[in-house]
């Protein structure tokens, strides 16, 4: 009876399983293992598999699935417990796709394990098309949501991952977009350090994240896949143990639009040597070349493909009766999951302004009004699944009012007309408002017109914004329903900030929803009509307009964020209010620690979620740091203790540690002393 070999030994080390299984293959199929595409090796009993799959916020592109409200929704919740549980669910989903596909033999795109989720880079710019995918422009908030979010990805059994977590994109990247292939990020040691690599360092050191990805443009004019910070950072100084992947097509830009190299082959031997181990892409076809020329020796890659193999067993594809074999499609938007998806929506909706009008009498006949009033899209934002079932803005407040609800699109959410034959909907719109109570402006952005670069979803406008300016048809729309004089609640539906000054003005009420998930209009009613307080905060700052910002282009922090943002901004960061009050009481402050009694004094039901920054005041330049955070749901007159500790290595920034006070609630929050 032939000996089994090591790497199906159950008791042995992944490492070691890796390792041998690796010593077991040719050069050839070495090679052909560090492109996403990976083939099967038949005789070592290895299975193709695609690396490629996205988990954003619920398993995407991969049919049906839970959809949660977009990432910076997740932020607005400031509950890092629900996102823990929001990634336990995704990988629950995920891993049930993929037994179902391996059962039915197929191993294509966006079938596999490794989910190229999170985003942790920071929404530095609210220019940026895809800052609705990353958790917002504070490091720490973003490293607390991301290092919860891989830890429920990857589950928590002792020995096997339920899914593998991706943090992207290392380690210097926040547009421009249009830029990315050939753009060179230089900043600050400081802002290096301060801003742009703390998430990464955590989800490594401890979340364990399996796989980090590498981004598109250069950092200090080394191309982000093959730079120091990955060999000398990532791999020496943090101890990563996991594979690296670089972003799709990134690696060809070596060569085709950073001009580092000359030739493919000599882009591959670059990445290699730098540790990447796996190309989205297909420069790594030419690792056999650059081996040939003398580039690149089969000992190169081997330590590539052992990271690779030890991923996949991690993930029990080589062994028999793993804990999560037995999932099956049953799980697939179960009643806790679109449970779960709504009460996320309820948590990250943000109240920006109100003068008493929410929550809304269900009895008053409403006029529903806007681009975003009744679009799917705008609930899903990008990187999504696709719900069996979804609720929009319109159906969800239908569903939830007593009274009459008229409904009007108004305009197109960028076009000057609607439609081949330039339908007029101003008309209908300014009506529905005449002869409603309460008018809800449903308005905003949606994914064709802030996201990713020539994504497949983003057709129509692609890319970053121009101008914080919502588009001209709809500040029309808007200049002729607040002529009609009622009263008017404005929702705005976006992934970023936008100029909401004459909505802050003019209006009666703001609300902010996001990307709000396929239960989005249920949860957005919810509310409105006052079923739920809301309780979100702003992850990102709202600023007036863009030229209150420093250029796009430029990677320095000064005069950006509410960190060093030197400006009155229009809504601050952490900013969110409430359908009831709340007190602080017996506040104190050690130095490490934030203790003290909140109280809800108001007449509703609510969570609160409880912000802490430090600030030196002599300290030029640095408004004020998120230190740490908490969150409580109490019930009206219930008061609860609460312990915030502060984040070390934030607490260490500072040189004279004894001015340190403490803002709790908000940046302007109530001041506590040491």
């Amino acid at each position: 009876m032939p000996e089994t070999p090591k790497y199906l030994d159950e008791s042995l080390s992944f490492a070691e399983r890796a390792k041998d299984l690796v010593s077991r293959m040719t050069l050839e199929e070495k090679a052909s293992q560090m492109v996403y595409t990976s083939p099967a090796i038949e005789r070592l009993g290895v299975p193709a598999y695609n690396w490629w799959n996205e988990a954003l916020h619920g398993v995407a592109r991969a049919g049906t699935a839970t959809m949660f409200p977009q990432a910076i929704a997740m932020a607005a919740m400031f509950d890092a417990d629900l996102v823990e549980k929001i990634g336990s669910i995704i990988a629950t989903e995920g891993r049930a796709k993929y037994n179902e596909s391996v059962r039915q033999g197929d191993r294509d795109i966006y079938k596999g394990l490794t989910f190229w989720s999170p985003n942790i880079n920071i929404f530095r710019d609210p220019r940026w098309g895809r800052g609705h995918e990353t958790y917002g422009e504070d490091p720490y908030l973003t490293a607390r949501l991301g290092v919860r979010f891989v830890k429920g990805l990857q589950g928590d059994d002792e020995k096997y991952l339920k899914a593998a977590a991706c943090a992207k994109h290392f380690a210097v990247h926040s547009g421009p977009e249009s830029l990315r292939h050939e753009f060179d990020a230089v900043v600050s040691k400081q802002d290096l350090f301060d801003t742009y690599l703390p998430a990464f360092e955590a989800l490594v050191k401890e979340a364990k994240v399996e796989s980090v990805m590498g981004a598109y443009n250069r950092v200090y004019g080394q191309p982000a896949c093959a730079s120091d910070l990955l060999t000398d950072i990532l791999r020496n100084q943090w101890g990563f143990a996991g594979h690296f992947v670089s972003d799709c097509g990134a690696l060809s830009d070596f060569h085709l639009h950073h001009k580092v190299t000359d030739t493919a082959p000599e882009s591959a031997a670059l990445a290699v040597k730098h540790g990447c181990d796996v190309n989205c892409g297909a420069v790594y076809l030419h690792i056999l070349t650059a081996i040939q020329e003398g580039l690149l020796t089969e000992d190169d890659i081997t330590p590539c493909v052992e990271r690779l193999m030890a991923t996949r067993m991690k993930l029990g594809m080589f062994d028999k009766d793993g804990p999560y074999d037995q999932l099956t499609d049953e799980v697939v938007e179960s009643p806790e999951h679109l449970a779960l998806s709504r009460k996320m929506t309820q948590e990250s909706g943000v109240l920006l302004k109100n003068n008493g009008i929410l929550p809304l009498d269900p009895k008053a006949n409403v006029a529903v009004i806007g681009p975003n009033a009744d679009d799917k899209s705008v609930l899903l934002g990008n990187y999504n699944g696709t719900p069996s079932q979804y609720t929009t803005l319109l159906r969800g407040i239908q569903e939830a009012a007593q009274g009459k609800v008229r409904y009007a699109r108004g305009c197109h959410i960028h076009r000057a007309t609607v439609g081949q034959w330039e339908e007029h909907p101003l008309r209908e719109a300014i009506l529905a408002a005449q002869k409603s109570d309460v008018v809800i402006l449903c308005m905003g952005l949606n994914p064709t017109i802030e996201g990713e670069e020539g994504d497949a979803y983003n057709g129509d406008m692609s890319g970053d914004k121009t101008s914080l300016d919502l588009p001209a048809s709809q500040e029309a729309l808007i200049e002729e329903i607040l002529k009609v004089g009622k009263p008017t609640v404005f929702l705005n539906v976006t992934g970023s900030c936008v100029n909401l000054t004459r909505e802050d003005q003019a209006c009666d009420a703001v609300l902010q929803v996001f990307y709000p998930g396929a239960e989005g209009g249920k949860a957005v009613a919810d509310i409105l009509y006052g079923k739920v307080s809301p309780s979100g905060r702003l992850p990102v700052t709202f600023y007036h307009n863009d030229s209150e910002l420093p250029r796009f282009t430029d990677y320095s922090m000064k005069g950006r964020t509410y960190k060093y943002f030197q400006g009155k901004p229009l809504y601050p960061f952490a900013h969110g209010l409430s359908y009831t009050e709340f007190a602080y009481e017996n506040l104190a402050f050690d130095g490490a620690n934030v203790t003290g009694t909140v109280k809800n004094t108001g007449a509703m039901a609510s969570g609160h979620a409880i912000p802490v920054f430090v600030k030196d005041p002599e300290e030029e330049g640095v408004n004020c740091r998120l230190a740490g955070f908490s969150r409580v749901e109490l019930e009206p007159g219930q008061e609860a203790g609460f312990q915030v500790e502060l984040c070390p290595e934030i607490l260490s920034l500072f040189q004279e540690p004894q001015r340190l006070v403490a803002l709790v609630g908000g940046v302007d929050g109530c001041q506590v002393n040491r």
